[in-house]
């Protein structure tokens, strides 16, 4: 955890970031608390940065003073060459989406899966989640998927279009969860298992606004199973809208958003902000179409 400082300059380095809603997050919840602290997105895309050059957006952001830097994709796997500590649970993930610095060292850290347990104990409390069907296998997949075996699930599928990925991906959750059944299955299987599945969580990019629809056929989906989304633009995804329908109980995207983000921030700052004051201030957010 940092230790405080007079003010905090925290950047979002990742493809695409400039709409991300992370930084408002971040400043009004330093606002509430009383903190000087600016945080500014770092869009490869729009400085025509590759991916690869992670390490030095972070030694120059150290020079210029940046206490920290949250990493999304594509550089949540790359940064880890250039950490000097990274926590247990993102070493054991593969992959950092928070880095502080301290004393001139990077220090690795992974609130997606912090943030995602958090969600599921919120929204979805007292839910079974003995077996899950999980959608996708990327760096997402990876951080949610870690969280569910570590919140207790028994048996998890995991299914995704890439057959390395996924099979990668099964390996090194059983070595982390050896007392699990953690499976890798095609999307053919899909029907069979939701109909054995306690619940469904849907881990890849089907359902964003530029990624429209739904990532499976949801005519195996019923009342008894709990439905959740990593996706928060738009925070009523088709699969949530279709499953509240259905009578499902739903956890959103915004859960995880609000969740790595209040973890992220107590570890730049050492204060925890409210949980459910940022989650409203998201669907505020969201709710103006920003």
């Amino acid at each position: 955890m940092s230790t405080r400082a007079e003010s905090y300059l925290v950047g979002l380095i990742g493809d695409g970031v400039m709409p991300s809603l992370t930084p408002p997050m971040h400043e009004r919840a330093a606002e509430v608390h009383g903190l000087r602290y600016l945080y500014r997105p770092i869009d490869l895309t729009e400085l025509e940065l590759p991916a690869s050059g992670i390490g030095e957006l972070l030694q120059a952001g150290a020079k210029l003073g940046f206490n920290a830097f949250n990493v999304t994709h594509p550089c949540k796997q790359l940064v880890l060459d250039h950490l000097d500590d990274i926590s247990p649970t993102a070493r054991a993930i593969g992959a950092v989406n928070t880095v502080v610095i301290q004393d001139g060292k990077f220090i690795g850290h992974n609130t997606d899966a912090s943030g995602f347990s958090r969600g599921l104990a919120e929204g979805l409390p007292g839910a079974k989640k003995q077996k899950v069907l999980q959608l996708g296998a990327g760096g997402a997949g990876a951080a949610v998927a870690y969280a569910l075996l570590a919140s207790g699930t028994e048996q998890l599928h995991i299914v995704d279009l890439d057959e390395d990925r996924v099979n990668h991906r099964v390996q090194e959750l059983r070595k982390n969860f050896p007392q699990a059944l953690v499976l890798a299955a095609t999307p053919a299987q899909v029907p069979q298992l939701l109909g054995e599945a306690d619940g469904l969580l849907n881990a890849t990019p089907i359902g964003m606004h530029h990624h429209p629809g739904l990532p499976l056929d949801i005519a195996a989906l019923e009342s008894r199973h709990w439905v959740a989304d990593c996706i928060y633009r738009p925070v009523d995804t088709e699969l949530i809208v279709a499953a509240r329908s259905l009578g499902c109980q739903v956890l959103d995207g915004g859960y995880m958003a609000v969740g790595q983000a209040v973890d992220a921030f107590e570890i730049i700052t050492g204060i925890r902000p409210e949980t459910q004051q940022v989650r409203g201030h998201l669907l505020e957010l969201l709710e103006k179409g920003l």
